[in-house]
């Protein structure tokens, strides 16, 4: 018997398959993979998901396991050595983004005791169950406020999407397997 998946998850990509039915809506609130999926959406800006996932291991080769600490000190020889990465998306504003973005990040999780704590005061600790949407009403104030903390390709979209990886909202489609009516 096969299983119905929402109409994004590409059916040829095993690697894609395992995102969407393991993680993908599933919340998981961990700072580290808070960031790490942070770092994955901004570099996604622009591109496709799928791209982006096929490129993952390398990414996190890249960037040291996403460790923000490590991430926040690199300088330009780190960022030279990323750019010759083949195995990431070479973009130089999108990896000055990620040093910066690490910086800020690390600064939310000093004030707010981690950056989950951060995202709750946002979401009062509720799931949200929506489809057919690429921004809300969420994803706009907490995408404005990380701009004003100094954050960068952080727009609504990325952060509706960052929000859908974490699995702050669940948009699994109403025929896929994994929806949640609500």
């Amino acid at each position: 018997m096969s299983i119905t998946r929402c109409s994004w998850c590409n059916l040829k990509n095993p690697t894609y398959i395992k995102y969407h039915d393991e993680e993908w809506g599933k919340l998981n609130l961990d700072d580290h993979y808070l960031y790490e999926m942070l770092l994955l959406e901004c570099f996604q800006a622009g591109l496709s998901w799928e791209c982006i996932l096929n490129k993952r291991a390398s990414f996190r080769k890249a960037f040291d396991n996403f460790d923000p600490i490590k991430i926040s000190k690199y300088n330009e020889d780190k960022i030279t050595k990323l750019l010759s990465d083949k195995g990431i998306i070479r973009n130089r504003l999108k990896i000055k983004a990620a040093i910066t973005n690490a910086n800020i990040f690390l600064k939310i999780k000093s004030e707010f005791g981690s950056f989950k704590n951060y995202l709750l005061t946002y979401t009062n600790n509720t799931v949200i169950y929506e489809t057919g949407k690429t921004t809300s009403a969420l994803s706009d104030i907490i995408s404005k406020d990380l701009y004003k903390r100094g954050m960068r390709f952080v727009g609504s979209i990325t952060i509706y999407s960052f929000l859908q990886a974490i699995g702050i909202i669940n948009s699994h489609e109403h025929n896929c397997f994994l929806y949640i009516n609500n």
